[in-house]
């Protein structure tokens, strides 16, 4: 080869590796409601990276918004490129993706499984906490079936302090109980528990043998099978924006039939709410199914029943001295085919009933798809009359989604 083709070729490649190198593949989102919108934003990822010319597992990617700066992003389990998007009334915003090393993001969603403390599954994002029970509970043969809520009122993540404080004192404060020292101990346990406020929020919700925050169940003869704990999970996302994770529960036998339980559940940086997608097997004959909220014997008035919600205002586990509320509710924007209020013929452990949506006549292995979520009255919604709008702008907001283009 002459050296002039070959000097040609070699600059040829060059160029062309640096126009690769330097392409920007832009990501508009485009809001058309008359509202401010803020949420995560999903891009197929493999649109990105074929564009960039990168493994589509590959990290190496810089998002930058419309002045230039960096924003946070994730990569999920099942192929998305999650960007926390800001867009204006009846507006569009740009971001900005190139090849690079991005800067330490900031965590604003995650969650684990905490064996030391019977197997819960607790995850958080920057409103508020949620928490499921596991196989070592069940195998103490305490009755906690549905979904806790655990109430903050600060952006950070406080999930894995409250249980290290917590656990971190628990010998102290029986060790005092031993030595007849209970007034000590009462101290020690006000001071630790995440069952009292600091400052940033706590755990008072009651769930018990309930569904507590939007755990669902199959119905037979008119009544909930209440579900017991996980028996296998997967944590398929953990952050920064989005945690997901994937349960499969213990068999049940309903109608003679053994019935196995699925759940992905998902919570993203923002949101109030959950997604749930629920399937069962081992089903032949077709059922009911419900998801919803357990209403509690101190307040059984403040409920709201809509055609693709259910929500209530949760007293607390001790209403005097709490003096607050925590709001709860199931929504189902795919619709359902009945919201009701279930009330117990015996009433127990404070539970009054359960405020629920019915899927009729269930086949097995159909996808169901839902929300589930709560919020607390000394954080960003102080009235259950704002909570039913919160509710009622997330079901708009799933309805007129936010619209992505890559280019």
């Amino acid at each position: 080869m002459k050296k002039t083709n070959r000097f040609l070729l070699t600059t040829s490649l060059f160029l062309l590796a640096f126009a690769v190198q330097g392409q920007t593949v832009k990501v508009t989102v485009t809001n058309q409601e008359r509202q401010q919108r803020q949420q995560i934003v999903e891009v197929k990822a493999y649109e990105v990276f074929s564009k960039l010319g990168i493994a589509p597992s590959s990290k190496n990617i810089v998002v930058t918004n419309a002045l230039g700066q960096e924003v946070p992003y994730q990569l999920t389990y099942d192929g998305f490129l999650l960007i926390d998007a800001a867009v204006r009334p009846c507006g569009e915003a740009v971001y900005n993706i190139t090849k690079g090393t991005p800067q330490e993001m900031k965590t604003f969603v995650c969650g684990r499984q905490y064996p030391e403390r019977v197997d819960d599954i607790a995850w958080e994002n920057d409103r508020t906490a949620y928490r499921i029970y596991g196989p070592a509970l069940q195998r103490s043969g305490e009755r906690a079936f549905g979904v806790d809520v655990w109430v903050k009122n600060t952006p950070d993540l406080v999930v894995e302090q409250r249980y290290a404080t917590e656990l971190a004192h628990h010998d102290e404060i029986q060790q005092l109980i031993k030595q007849g020292k209970q007034q000590e101990a009462k101290q020690v346990e006000i001071a630790t528990t995440y069952h009292f406020d600091h400052g940033y929020g706590l755990d008072c919700y009651k769930v018990g043998p309930s569904l507590g925050c939007g755990a669902p169940a199959v119905m037979a003869d008119g009544k909930l099978v209440l579900p017991y704990c996980y028996k296998d999970f997967k944590i398929l996302d953990n952050g920064p924006l989005r945690f997901t994770v994937e349960l499969t529960y213990n068999p049940t036998v309903i109608n003679g039939e053994t019935v196995v339980e699925h759940r992905i559940i998902s919570l993203d940086k923002g949101s109030n709410f959950n997604k749930m997608i629920l399937w069962y097997e081992g089903m032949t004959k077709q059922c009911d199914i419900a998801a919803g909220v357990v209403v509690h014997q101190e307040d059984t008035q403040t409920i709201a029943t809509a055609r693709d919600y259910v929500a209530y205002a949760d007293p607390t586990d001790n209403p005097q001295a709490q003096n607050f509320q925590i709001y709860v509710a199931a929504l189902f924007p795919q619709g359902i085919d009945e919201t009701k209020t279930m009330w117990d013929e015996t009433p127990q452990n404070g539970i009054a009933g359960h405020v629920v949506g019915v899927w009729k006549n269930y086949v097995e292995n159909q996808r169901l798809t839902y929300y589930f979520g709560s919020a607390w009255s000394k954080n960003d919604v102080t009235t259950f009359d704002e909570w039913k709008m919160r509710i009622e702008n997330h079901l708009n907001a799933l309805h007129s989604p936010l619209t992505v283009s890559v280019n």
